[in-house]
C-alpha cells in the first residue's frame, strides 16, 4: 500500500537572513500526518526560523515549500489564510491580545471557524483546566507570569486541533511536572493525527520520551530519528 503523501514537503530548500547570512541550507524532508518530532541544535542554530517557515511567517530564499499540497510561494493570500488555520503554533513571545481575557484568547481560534459562543466557551474552559490555569478565565495577559502566558499560548494552539502543531520551547518556563503534562498533551495531539514538531533544547525530554528527532546543525536539518513501536 503506498504511502500518504506528506503534508509538509521541503525540496532544497535555503533560507537566509535579510542581512545575507545562511540559517538553512538545502533541506530536503517531508513530514507526514501523525508524526511527532523534536527540533533540536544549538541556541542560534535556526530552530525557531525553520518553524516560522513552516508557518509561512518566513519565506524561503530558494527552494520548494509544500504545504497541504499548497506550494506556499504560489498560494493567494486567501489560499495561505486557510492553510495557517490549520496550523496551530506556540512561538515564545506568547502573541497573547492584550485586550482579551485569558478564556477569550484561547477561544479565538474557534471564533475564527465560526463554533458558536457557548461551545468556544465550554472548550476554552476545559482546555485551561487541563494546563492547570482553571481559576484564570478572567485574568488579563498583562497579569501572568511567563509560565502561565505560556500554557495560555499552548492551550489556544490546540484548541482548534490542528492538522500540525508546531511549539517553539513550549516547556521552557514551567515545572516539571506541568511540563510533563503538556508533552502528553502534544502526544495526545499526535495521536489524534497531527503533525507535531516541538523546538527544545532538553536532551532530557528527547532521550525520554523516544521520539524522532531532527537537529540542525551548520545550517542542515539533520534527521536523527529514533522509532519506537506504535509511534
Amino acid at each position: 500500500m503506498p504511502r500518504e503523501e506528506p503534508i509538509v514537503s521541503l525540496e532544497d530548500v535555503m533560507l537566509n537572513y535579510e542581512d545575507g547570512a545562511l540559517v538553512l541550507k538545502n533541506v530536503s524532508l517531508s513530514l507526514h500526518k501523525k508524526s511527532f518530532y523534536f527540533l533540536t541544535g544549538a541556541s542560534g542554530a535556526g530552530k525557531t526560523s525553520f518553524l516560522r517557515l513552516l508557518y509561512m511567517g518566513l519565506k524561503q530564499s530558494s527552494g520548494k515549500l509544500t504545504i497541504f499540497g499548497n506550494d506556499v510561494l504560489k498560494a493567494s493570500p486567501e489560499e495561505q489564510c486557510k492553510i495557517r488555520q490549520r496550523v496551530g503554533v506556540v512561538f515564545q513571545d506568547f502573541n497573547l491580545l492584550e485586550h482579551l481575557t485569558v478564556l477569550e484568547n484561547v477561544a479565538l481560534p474557534l471564533k475564527v471557524t465560526g463554533e458558536s459562543e457557548m461551545r468556544r466557551e465550554h472548550q476554552a474552559k476545559e482546555i485551561l483546566d487541563w494546563v492547570g490555569l482553571g481559576n484564570c478565565f478572567n485574568a488579563r495577559p498583562n497579569t501572568l507570569s511567563g509560565g502561565q502566558k505560556q500554557r495560555v499560548a499552548i492551550a489556544r494552539a490546540v484548541i482548534a486541533r490542528p492538522d500540525i502543531l508546531l511549539a517553539d520551547e513550549p516547556t521552557g518556563n514551567v515545572d516539571e511536572d506541568i511540563a510533563n503534562k503538556l508533552m502528553n498533551l502534544f502526544y495526545g495531539m499526535h495521536k489524534m493525527g497531527a503533525c507535531v514538531v516541538v523546538a527544545t533544547h532538553y536532551r532530557q525530554f528527547v532521550d525520554s520520551f523516544h521520539y524522532n528527532e531532527l537537529c540542525i546543525e551548520n545550517g542542515c536539518v539533520i534527521d536523527r530519528s529514533r522509532k519506537r513501536r506504535g509511534v
